[in-house]
């Protein structure tokens, strides 16, 4: 039902957003003097807006080519080096650099695509030797696949990791750093050869108990089957993942956005405001950021469900209840992996405190290699692009990774 009404709904609306695209390209091509003048102006820009005012299902491009080394500029190539149904992991490779540490990002399936984290990775670049775990949009993955809740999120950094091997830094953004942080676990209570070197964990609900907010507020106000039953849906026959349940991208994308609406309405006017004025410069930035928010992904219904449950509702690895594949995880068997926790002081979906809980857990690790940044003036996003992540979060993360990147290895870790 929800699929159905939400592709209703841009199907109504498609011949409004045709006519505005239309209508701005005419207004455009009209000759200097009456383009300059304030009436066409103000309609090309209103047009633009309204056409351009839609989610998408359409995976956006990294659109990382090159990055400055060293003040000079390497190219990137990007290709998988291992793939499932539900994800790749992309190589960011540079051919002419080489000694970087490697860093593994991964990041959340929460609605948006991969590449939303484009300015942690193009960031990274300069000084790491990047590999992102990409993770497929639902609605393209077939039935026959199975299911993916947590226990096969965790396989799948479990084996990213080992792929690499020892030699690697993971750096989990936002929704997944419990789970990343279990899957380390995982692989130190095995004595896996391939634990990383170091985990830094940006954002993450480790224990939503900590400072709760109104997301954290509002996931325990109902039984998890009334989530199942008002929020998931089965993709229709007409995608390759016809049958599967998932949590829509656009539900995810519509929650996101009702919790700041007149942030958004006013980025959406000062846009248009910027266009009337010429400053095409100033529309452009605003523009590349909805489009990136407005390229939604649907998610799994299990591992929604999952997530909703023993992360944000039982606290399933803080109360040390969690588990996977039916084996109890306990995050201090970690003693030879590095922890960072980066929080945002500012944050509203990922409250101050609800990261830096790992360090809590994580009592084999010892005291020297804990380590643990507030930002200032950060909210959830800038804590992983923006200035604040470039000047003053990324020096911390870059110095951390580089102390850890020769640090001894114990015994029975080798």
């Amino acid at each position: 039902m929800l699929y159905t009404a939400y592709e209703w709904q841009q199907r109504l609306t498609a011949p409004a957003r045709t006519t505005s695209a239309l209508t701005a390209r005419a207004l455009e091509a009209l000759p200097a003097p009456l383009a300059g003048l304030p009436g066409p102006r103000r309609l090309r820009a209103a047009c633009r807006v309204l056409a351009e005012a839609r989610p998408t299902h359409v995976r956006p491009e990294w659109g990382i080519d090159a990055v400055d080394v060293d003040g000079r500029s390497a190219e990137v190539v990007v290709e998988p080096v291992l793939s499932t149904p539900f994800a790749d992991v992309l190589h960011f490779g540079k051919p002419d650099v080489a000694g970087q540490p490697q860093v593994l990002v991964v990041g959340p399936i929460s609605g948006h695509f991969a590449t939303l984290l484009r300015p942690t990775v193009r960031t990274l670049l300069a000084d790491h030797d990047v590999y992102v775990v990409d993770w497929h949009n639902a609605r393209d993955v077939p039935l026959a696949a199975g299911r993916f809740g947590l226990d096969e999120y965790v396989d799948h950094v479990l084996a990213a990791m080992r792929h690499l091997g020892r030699d690697t830094h993971v750096l989990a953004v936002c929704q997944p750093a419990p789970l990343v942080l279990a899957a380390v676990a995982v692989m130190a209570a095995a004595g896996d050869p391939a634990q990383p070197r170091s985990l830094t964990l940006i954002a993450g609900p480790i224990d939503t108990r900590v400072n709760p907010n109104r997301v954290n507020a509002g996931a325990g106000r109902h039984p998890i089957e009334r989530y199942e039953r008002l929020l998931t849906t089965t993709v229709p026959a007409r995608h390759a993942g016809a049958g599967r349940r998932v949590y829509p991208g656009v539900t995810q994308l519509t929650a996101f956005m009702s919790m700041n609406p007149r942030r958004h309405v006013r980025a959406h006017l000062q846009m248009y405001r910027s266009m009337v004025a010429g400053d095409e410069a100033a529309a452009a930035t605003t523009r590349a950021f909805y489009e990136e928010y407005g390229a939604v992904m649907d998610v799994p219904a299990e591992f929604y469900l999952e997530t909703l449950q023993r992360v944000f509702m039982e606290h399933d690895l803080p109360r040390g209840v969690f588990t996977w594949r039916g084996q109890p995880v306990d995050p201090a068997a970690i003693t030879d992996t590095a922890l960072l926790t980066v929080e945002g002081a500012q944050d509203d979906l990922c409250s101050p405190g609800q990261t830096e809980a790992a360090h809590a857990l994580c009592t084999g690790i010892p005291a020297e290699r804990h380590h643990h940044h507030l930002q200032q003036g950060a909210g959830h996003y800038g804590v992983f692009a923006g200035a604040r992540w470039e000047a003053e979060i990324y020096p911390v993360v870059r110095s951390f990774v580089a102390a850890n990147e020769d640090a001894p290895v114990a015994a029975h870790a080798r």
